[in-house]
């Protein structure tokens, strides 16, 4: 009745609200956790897998819950080229709206996003190479392993964990930053805007953001950042994030440019304030010089 009323409602705004409402359908048709882990486990069955894992953000208490969490799932199979031959079986999990067929060393992995928005991203493993998945995966929850498979093997959990910073992994840090921040002012000053952004936010920024955890492990030991810093901002004043996220404007020269100078400007004042804190050398001419060659391009102003 309450679903009733609901979708009654918005049936009532008008058409414009035609694409809302279908999405609001699809999610009440989303299939629930537990019917896609009895779903897993049935194909499974069906296939004679050996064994079942599962990985990712849920098997982490600590991770945030909604719709968009992946089912990260591998089968270990003993005859991986005989599913391999006919995989109409996948068609089980329900209707794909688009999927991806990757090949991982001796793994196959298949990602499949579903027309209720759920996404499972499947995993054929040889039984011999059991490590290889085990190693490209944090912490894992077995959900079927009759023959004890997986006994011999233990997930890294911290393998997206943040370690305090040495000397010489903060040194090696700014170094980076200030040597790319050179590749950063080339490719403004030939307009080279994809080039630029790469640059800038795929090697500078990543710098940034690894000074960003390190004042977090600093404070707080070992901490669990995420995979591609998706918690760092958990950790640290809300002012931080808003900082760095207006960082993020590579649409044009001109806001890639300011982008840059803002991101100097940042890492350096973020560098000095840990090199003091932690009591390590930081090399501040180095760093006024690299901000002084970008200013004196006369492309950048």
């Amino acid at each position: 009745m309450f679903y009733y009323f609901i979708v009654s409602s918005i049936c009532n705004l008008g058409n414009r609200q035609t694409s809302f409402l279908s999405i609001l359908i699809k999610v009440f048709i989303m299939k629930t956790e537990s019917i896609i882990l009895n779903l897993l486990l049935q194909v499974a069955k069906t296939l004679k897998v050996e064994a079942i894992a599962m990985s990712g953000s849920r098997t982490n208490p600590k991770a945030p819950k909604d719709e968009f969490q992946d089912y990260d799932v591998v089968y270990v199979v003993e005859d991986l080229d005989d599913l391999l031959a006919d995989l109409t079986w996948l068609e089980r999990f329900g209707k794909r709206m688009i999927e991806q067929h990757n090949v991982l060393d001796h793994r196959h992995l298949y990602l499949m996003l579903f027309e209720d928005g759920n996404r499972i991203d499947l995993t054929l493993c040889p039984t011999e190479y059991i490590q290889e998945w085990v190693d490209s995966e944090a912490d894992y929850t077995v959900l079927k392993d009759e023959k004890g498979l997986f006994v011999p093997y233990s997930p890294n959990p911290q393998r997206y964990w943040t370690s305090p910073a040495s000397a010489i992994e903060f040194d090696k840090a700014c170094n980076e930053f200030w040597w790319v921040s050179a590749y950063v002012v080339k490719g403004i000053c030939r307009k080279q805007l994809i080039y630029a952004t790469d640059h800038l936010y795929g090697i500078c920024q990543q710098e940034l953001l690894k000074i960003l955890a390190w004042q977090v492990a600093s404070d707080r030991g070992k901490v669990d950042i995420g995979k591609n810093y998706k918690y760092l901002f958990q950790y640290l004043p809300k002012e931080k994030e808003k900082e760095f996220s207006a960082l993020l404007d590579f649409s044009n020269i001109e806001n890639l440019t300011q982008s840059l100078f803002a991101t100097m400007q940042l890492f350096h004042q973020e560098a000095q304030s840990f090199a003091q804190k932690m009591g390590f050398n930081y090399d501040t001419e180095v760093a006024e010089k690299m901000i002084g060659y970008a200013e004196e391009r006369r492309c950048l102003k």
